[in-house]
């Protein structure tokens, strides 16, 4: 779930801006934001989103993440790939999300309540993706990104902030200045929030919307997938939020996620593209094939 706090409403407005552009073949997200490699990278940057207090509570008071996880997750990949894939659809589901998560709020332990859409919850919100696609690609690409490459990324994280309905001023300028800001929101903004332990402790049990029956064959399963899920999950966040989540990491650890993301990104180029793209992704780039083929057809049809 994506949330914001009202601590910035007192910010002024942003400024009137066109019609952000939707992506499309070419784009580096296009190939890479469909791939399950890089939602299996993404739940570091989930718990990174529900240690921002503000994230935390709404996701706490609000979200079906106990609940309903497994549909949780669903349609929270299904809304990534709308960003991505859905042509114009993407640019109604950004203002989709900024309509929803207008009458969200809740209140912490505190007292403090915490409101949906207000500037600094949000960008984090969707800023976290560009740390787990730089974590994706260290350790699930087949090679490091290039210079080149990380900027073309940026620049297109940008560009989805704006599909999104970031606010401008909430967009780092540079890649220098994202870190700038990323390390400072880690030290000085996040929190051991309780969901984060709860997100990491569901991964090994058994769905509880998983009939009775079933729970007995679906545990040994739920145990397997939990500890590989975990592994990459506390492996891809960063040490300064492992070290406030008090999780442990070894020598040990990190070459056992190494090896675990060496056969993972050497497999994957060798699958069949609907193995490798969720659905929503492997649909979009048969049709945009398809729309490449009849415009070549048009462009060469007799006169």
């Amino acid at each position: 779930m994506t949330v914001t706090e009202g601590a910035s409403a007192a910010r002024p407005a942003e400024p009137e801006r066109g019609e952000p552009v939707p992506f499309g073949p070419g784009s580096l997200l296009w190939e890479q934001i469909g791939l399950y490699t890089s939602a299996i990278a993404g739940n570091s940057a989930f718990i990174l989103q529900v240690m921002h207090p503000a994230i935390g509570t709404v996701v706490d008071r609000r979200s079906s993440f106990r609940t309903d996880p497994l549909g949780r997750a669903a349609r929270s990949f299904a809304s990534v790939q709308t960003w991505v894939y859905g042509g114009r659809a993407a640019i109604e589901e950004g203002k989709r999300l900024r309509e929803m998560h207008k009458t969200l709020s809740a209140v912490d332990e505190e007292g403090r309540r915490h409101h949906a859409l207000s500037a600094e919850p949000w960008a984090w919100v969707h800023l976290t993706g560009f740390y787990a696609a730089v974590a994706a690609a260290e350790y699930f690409a087949p090679a490091p990104l290039t210079k080149d490459e990380e900027q073309q990324i940026f620049d297109e994280f940008l560009q989805l902030g704006r599909i999104l309905r970031v606010p401008e001023r909430m967009l780092p300028g540079s890649i220098p200045e994202y870190w700038e800001y990323f390390d400072d929101m880690v030290a000085n903004t996040l929190v051991p929030h309780k969901v984060a332990y709860e997100v990491l402790a569901q991964m090994s049990q058994v769905p509880p919307n998983v009939p009775k029956l079933l729970r007995p064959a679906v545990a040994p399963l739920s145990e397997a997938g939990g500890r590989l899920g975990r592994l990459i999950t506390i492996g891809t966040l960063p040490e300064a939020a492992r070290e406030k989540l008090g999780l442990r990491w070894t020598a040990a650890d990190e070459r056992r996620l190494r090896l675990v993301a060496q056969v993972i990104g050497r497999s994957t180029p060798l699958l069949p593209e609907r193995l490798r793209y969720m659905p929503i992704a492997y649909r979009a780039r048969q049709a945009a094939r398809a729309q490449e083929r009849l415009e070549r057809a048009l462009a060469h049809r007799p006169m």
